[in-house]
């Protein structure tokens, strides 16, 4: 679970219709309904894909329409996932300063969690269905039927999350913090009107004001991260800007249907079924042999199996998601604490974003023209390298908080069984980067690959296959998806907005003029990706600044493939660093560890990486020695 599933619960007076049956039914017929077209596109997206690599690679004849219609679907996808996880919810949001509040202000701000998303969504909607109608105009290249299909799932995905929120907020709210809150929205609301002409004079200021304070105190108060984030958007372009609201729309839809991101549902329901077939548990069974009786010893096939199936879906969430059912339910049987698990699984997704093949590496290569194949060979040796430095800080955890997994010993015969039980689990990743790799799948079509293994593993190897939990897992994946495409989506129209202010470019002439040459040059960096994984995540980091920086990183003679390397570990840090990083959040959905806990384990863990990180940009070496 992302977040405590938590009830409003009021000391002054009970919510106005909980028990409400009109209220109770039409909820649990949005959730059926919802629940059931989310799994049946889970499930037809698997089919779509897979279906395009039997065609391309065995067959010759590729499927042209099968990755357009996996685009239009996917949005609707992402969208009615998002709805799901309103409903139960499941979206992520920090809520770690609205616990320590009195009773009174904790409910207030709980209340606010809710209004706030539903505040979003009301603006959103009108220029949701002109975004819709605009698109009625366009037909699609491939398939040739209207662009509105594809359109219609962000008007309609709203207006079922505002139902679905209205609903919330009726049977979990009070009249009196509904007043309350209602009045301080109006008051807000009427404050932005009122100092509009004021705004629009205040140039950057405003990114201040809109991304970090208004940003900061919704996060702070306990609103979902993409509601946050999206919030803030729409007020910066209605209330500082020209730019018509309808324009976020647009980016919010690019940043939830790239096409890569699918990944993300596909490995999350990849993970599912490596659980119920026995895979997982083989995998387990197996590491606890090798490891078990180390101190810590999971801890450390964590990182390994981090740095082993990083890059294979394209998704770093993907890549969490592939590994988590593997090894988090185990060390949590255990007696592993959540946070710790939280932050080291946030850790490993920094420490391996330099892996191959990373498709934060390959749009480097893309929009700088540096050599993919040397951006690949120079970031194997440094991911390796910060592996070694989180090992370091288990082992000095581990020593301190005497955590040990105890193993009994077991004859060589049952450890030959342990060991056969686990190979096709243990092939699964080699199988998969094969794929991508001899261009048999692309690395959005690879899980599909993963998928149908493991079900003819599961039928044919441990016969073990549950067919009633297909319906069960497919929505928990549309669901958990939905929530981590919904920040992505709205942290993409935030980027958009923070590049049409300037910013973007007024950084790198800042960047540019900087004394102390090359160390002072790649010191600011380091701390300048820090701040911009932070806030654009990693391929709108890269497409915004790179084009800008890797020019004068050539002309201080700095290497473009260490240089690469060195921000992108930089902007690794901070995308899984709290509060506002993107990739921590994701960690927290696919662990469903809430985010306050990881926050105070997770700072050795990335005091660790910036260290290394700076050991690797002093030494290029490191960078450089496979090229």
């Amino acid at each position: 679970m992302i977040e405590e599933k938590t009830r409003l619960q009021s000391d002054i007076q009970l919510p106005i219709f909980s028990d409400n049956r009109l209220l109770v039914a039409v909820d649990r017929f949005l959730g059926i309904i919802i629940e059931i077209v989310a799994a049946a596109l889970v499930l037809i997206e698997t089919g779509i894909l897979f279906a395009g690599v039997v065609a391309r690679y065995l067959l010759r004849s590729p499927l042209i329409w099968s990755d357009e219609l996996a685009s239009i679907l996917f949005l609707w996808l992402a969208m009615l996932g998002a709805g799901i996880a309103l409903r139960r919810n499941e979206h992520m949001r920090m809520s770690a300063i609205a616990k320590t509040l009195p009773p009174t202000a904790r409910n207030f701000c709980e209340t606010i969690s809710v209004v706030v998303p539903f505040v979003f969504l009301v603006v959103m909607l009108p220029p949701g269905i002109q975004y819709f109608r605009d698109e009625t105009f366009v037909s699609t290249p491939a398939l040739g039927i209207s662009g509105g299909w594809a359109g219609a799932a962000f008007p309609v995905g709203t207006a079922l999350m505002l139902l679905s929120g209205l609903v919330r907020l009726l049977r979990e709210a009070n009249w009196k913090i509904i007043i309350t809150t209602a009045l301080l929205v109006v008051v807000i609301a009427a404050v932005f009107f009122a100092a509009e002409p004021a705004l629009k004079t205040l140039g950057k200021i405003n990114l201040v004001i809109f991304f970090v304070g208004l940003v900061g105190v919704l996060v702070f108060a306990g609103v979902p991260i993409a509601f946050s984030f999206g919030l803030a958007s729409f007020a910066y372009l209605a209330f500082a800007t020209e730019t018509p609201t309808l324009v976020l729309v647009g980016r919010i839809n690019e940043g939830m249907s790239q096409l890569i991101l699918l990944a993300v549902p596909l490995f999350v329901l990849l993970g599912q079924l490596m659980e119920m077939t026995g895979l997982a548990r083989a995998i387990v069974a197996f590491l606890v042999l090798v490891l078990g009786r180390v101190r810590g010893g999971l801890y450390y096939a964590l990182v390994g199996a981090m740095y082993l199936v990083s890059g294979i879906s394209g998704s770093k969430a993907a890549d969490m998601a592939a590994v988590v059912p593997v090894l988090l339910t185990e060390m949590q049987a255990q007696g592993a604490a959540p946070g710790e698990l939280l932050a080291l699984l946030a850790a490993t997704g920094a420490q391996t974003e330099t892996i191959p093949p990373s498709l934060v590496l390959i749009t480097i290569g893309s929009v700088t023209g540096v050599s993919i194949a040397a951006l690949f060979s120079g970031g194997l040796l440094p991911g390796f390298l910060l592996g070694l430095v989180l090992c370091v800080v288990v082992r000095l955890r581990t020593m301190r908080e005497d955590v040990v997994f105890p193993t009994s010993r077991i004859s060589w015969r049952a450890s030959l069984r342990i060991l056969l039980a686990a190979l096709p689990g243990l092939a699964l990743p080699f199988i998969i980067r094969t794929a991508v790799i001899s261009g048999v799948a692309t690395a959005t079509e690879v899980s599909t690959v993963g998928i149908v293994y493991t079900v003819l593993v599961g039928l044919l190897v441990y016969r073990q296959f549950n067919w009633g939990r297909i319906l069960t897992m497919s929505v928990e994946t549309a669901s958990l998806s939905g929530a981590i495409l919904l920040i992505i989506g709205a942290a993409t129209g935030m980027s958009w907005s923070l590049t049409q202010s300037g910013f973007s470019q007024a950084l790198a002439d800042v960047m540019g003029s900087i004394p102390g040459g090359k160390p002072m040059f790649l010191s600011v960096s380091i701390l300048a990706f820090i701040l911009l994984g932070s806030v654009l995540e990693g391929i709108p980091a890269i497409v915004l600044f790179g084009p800008l920086l890797f020019p004068i990183a050539r002309s201080l003679g700095v290497h473009e493939v260490h240089y690469a390397i060195v921000v992108v570990l930089a902007m690794g840090i901070g995308l899984f660093a709290p509060p506002f990083g993107v990739g921590y959040y994701a960690a927290c959905a696919v662990s469903r560890v809430p985010p306050d806990a990881g926050l105070k384990p997770i700072l050795p863990y990335l005091l660790a990486l910036a260290l290394g990180t700076v050991l690797i940009a002093a030494v290029p070496w490191i960078s450089l020695s496979f090229l």
